[in-house]
């Protein structure tokens, strides 16, 4: 699992941290990096966000050795085993604490910008960082989170190497994490983006959470001639999902993106897409059909009966919430998703685009996929390209094959992706405006 930046991680993190909502948890980072993943699972559980801020007491001749650790309120987490062995004396740890805990205090009142502390006690605290290393600093501040009175230790994190979790698991009460590559070597090496946070950005993150909630789960819609801008919970089949929904002003139709194996809303393609389709005066709904618990089971990508459940169920939800035609955009096993749920009984939908995607796995539904349907293929992208001219022949409504030369099923080649973008916006625009 790759992730875009600590946004995306904190995004996908709250999603698999859902169930805990109930439990009116504190969400609590650790800086600097845990603090923008926190701040996205804390504005999705609607919680409280603090920071946790933690020193590690390493011993004074091997620094990376730490014999226990410090937090605010004096609360001290001294290992005895490792202080025995290591033979030091009180003005060895006397000396290594002072310096520590002027550190601790400086970062604190800077982070806080003159703010209290959160009480813990007898709440659930949710401990974040943005991955797992060693995990000694995310298991010393779960201990310190304990003595603050916390009666549950939570410690979520989106990677980490499977010795580390092994190790966690057994010290907190619950550990979430999405993702336990085997070939791990460094945090840095699953994100695009794991470029350093400043204190600056730990400092106005915090700001804005103590300042109020999250944004609300209910837009109202572009037609009013305001634009609308949220990130959303939708409820689709028994599970929450997570998407980003964008109404330009006086938008009157709305394309659902269908996401494809190995892929989520924050895919750059579909993303590009979307802005397209956005400039053209259509609102867009990205949004992932899979938590990140199933997205880890590839079978569960390939089970396109559920995807297309989910699909029907948000495109429901989705129109209560705005006004207007709806159509579908599907990528790879997105695709089948949409061609299947736009086959149901009553669907009404009003088009439908496929991006290098796999019609096949719709099956014996495509005859009766009612809504105008455009199929791009990659010149370059043979076995699909044969799905797909298959697909055609057993489409019965309005159907065209557009087929970009040059290009594979990614549509990575230069200029490949406008293409799309362009096909896609001019069969939407084409088919939902005339129906709004």
């Amino acid at each position: 699992m790759l992730f875009t930046d600590r946004a995306d991680a904190g995004q996908r993190l709250a999603e698999a941290l859902q169930h805990l909502r109930g439990e009116e948890p504190i969400v609590l980072g650790l800086p600097r990096g845990g603090v923008p993943v926190a701040f996205h699972v804390a504005r999705a559980l609607q919680a409280p966000l603090d920071v946790i801020v933690v020193r590690k007491l390493g011993v004074p001749y091997q620094r990376e050795l730490g014999f226990g650790a410090i937090g605010e309120g004096g609360v001290r987490v001294i290992s005895d085993d490792i202080v025995r062995r290591g033979r030091l004396d009180q003005a060895d740890l006397a000396s290594v604490e002072h310096a520590e805990a002027a550190e601790l205090t400086r970062q604190a009142e800077r982070f806080r910008a003159g703010r209290p502390r959160l009480d813990l006690a007898g709440r659930t605290a949710i401990v974040v960082d943005d991955g797992i290393a060693t995990g000694a600093t995310a298991a010393a501040a779960c201990e310190v989170v304990r003595a603050h009175g916390a009666a549950r230790v939570v410690l979520a994190v989106p990677v980490a190497p499977p010795d580390a979790a092994e190790r966690l698991r057994a010290s907190t009460d619950e550990f979430v994490c999405l993702s336990t590559p085997f070939a791990f070597s460094a945090v840095g090496e699953w994100y695009r983006d794991f470029s350093q946070t400043p204190d600056d950005e730990v400092v106005s993150l915090l700001a804005q959470a103590a300042a109020g909630p999250g944004p609300a789960a209910a837009p109202s819609g572009g037609a009013d001639g305001k634009e609308v801008q949220e990130e959303l919970m939708i409820d689709a089949a028994g599970v929450r999902l997570t998407g980003d929904l964008t109404v330009p002003a006086g938008a009157r139709a709305v394309v659902m993106f269908a996401h494809g194996s190995g892929s989520s809303r924050h895919s750059p393609r579909n993303r590009r897409v979307a802005t397209a389709l956005n400039r053209a005066g259509l609102g867009t709904l990205l949004f992932d059909l899979l938590t990140p618990a199933e997205e880890a089971n590839r079978a569960n990508v390939f089970d396109i009966e559920t995807l297309a459940d989910r699909l029907t169920d948000a495109t429901g939800w989705l129109r209560g919430r705005v006004a207007g035609p709806i159509g579908y955009f599907g990528a790879s096993t997105g695709a089948a998703a949409a061609l299947r749920a736009a086959a149901a009984p009553g669907a009404d939908i009003c088009a439908v685009v496929s991006r290098g995607g796999r019609p096949d796995l719709a099956g014996p539904l495509l005859p009766g996929v009612q809504a105008p349907t455009l199929l791009i293929v990659g010149g370059n992208d043979p076995q699909v390209l044969d799905l797909n001219r298959e697909a055609e022949a057993a489409l019965r409504c309005e159907t065209r094959l557009e087929i970009v030369p040059g290009a594979t099923h990614l549509f990575e080649e230069r200029g490949a992706l406008q293409q799309v973008a362009d096909l896609a916006r001019d069969w939407f625009t084409s088919h939902l405006v005339t129906h709004a």
